[in-house]
């Protein structure tokens, strides 16, 4: 909310780009075609926000670059910026393609507008600089949640300074917390982020899910099983459909019914997955190679018995 204001406000424009499948939490101008738990029930948009709310917000596919040139040419110098999950995370997981984060940047770049990077899941667990340094792409705003708290409530958001100027008191964006820099939430992020410098954490994720990676897929193959499993990092996800996944429609195709048998067949394993075909999975440093060996070992058995 804050940086979408901010955006608004250092360029003297209204209109907001955001993809479909991408939640930003519940602003009200953002809860359209979202993801998480709205698009879990069934329901992407949510009651209570008025049509005027969301009338300035321009909604597009994601890795559909054509799209995002097309909403430009059609909105000439009314959007102040585009945010997104640059690793959409709340539809499933699927990955930005080859060149439509670059494109991104170029666009906003060529017509003055901002991007914005909403990296409250993939900031420090991608790496220790997020999606943005894994991806090489810097945005002008970064949103930031969860981990920057080290499991308090926090959020943050920043970005270059002439942008950030704007704030009150400097400049005429206002922006206020009632727990702002709690002092608890900062010692605990404090503490997490210095934890997290240590390169070698990141390592250890991205071998442990390389190998979860492989053992899925080969279960997968073994049980004659049509399912899109996606991963970078420590984040993951499977989709039962045949084909190719890289957007909120084609996240969409995917056999719910048979993920639900899945989920059930998994806890009976003593696997606790999501309960949602909808939410991304996450490994973390607790998890020791014989907690990821025990579960590819539970989904071979789960997948051929579907």
């Amino acid at each position: 909310m804050s940086a979408l204001r901010l955006a608004r406000g250092f360029t003297q424009r209204d209109k907001i780009i955001k993809f479909e499948g991408c939640y930003h939490g519940h602003v009200d101008s953002l809860l359209v075609k979202a993801g998480s738990g709205a698009l879990t029930f069934g329901n992407p948009d949510s009651a209570g926000v008025p049509q005027s709310f969301t009338d300035h917000t321009i909604v597009i596919p994601f890795n559909r670059p054509k799209a995002v040139d097309a909403a430009f040419a059609a909105n000439p110098d009314k959007i102040a910026g585009i945010i997104l999950e640059p690793v959409p995370a709340n539809a499933g997981l699927y990955l930005p393609q080859p060149g439509f984060l670059e494109h991104l940047r170029e666009v906003t770049s060529k017509h003055q507008s901002l991007l914005i990077f909403d990296e409250v899941m993939t900031g420090f667990r991608l790496g220790f600089g997020g999606a943005q340094q894994r991806f090489q792409i810097q945005p002008d705003l970064s949103c930031f949640g969860k981990i920057i708290g080290g499991g308090l409530p926090v959020g943050a958001f920043g970005g270059r300074a002439e942008i950030m100027d704007y704030l009150a008191p400097i400049g005429s964006v206002y922006q206020a917390g009632t727990l702002s820099g709690n002092p608890i939430a900062m010692a605990a992020g404090i503490a997490a982020l210095q934890e997290l410098r240590n390169n070698s954490l990141y390592n250890l994720l991205e071998s442990r899910g390389q190998l979860l990676e492989d053992g899925l897929k080969l279960a997968a193959k073994n049980a004659n099983q049509d399912v899109r499993f996606h991963r970078i990092g420590s984040m993951f996800c499977a989709y039962f459909t045949a084909q190719s996944v890289a957007n909120l429609d084609d996240a969409m195709t995917s056999d719910r019914d048979k993920f639900a048998k899945f989920f059930h067949g998994m806890l009976e394993q003593g696997i606790y997955l999501a309960p949602s075909q909808f939410e991304a999975g996450f490994l973390s440093t607790a998890h020791s190679e014989q907690d990821i060996q025990q579960t590819i070992d539970a989904a071979a058995t789960v997948l051929k018995q579907l």
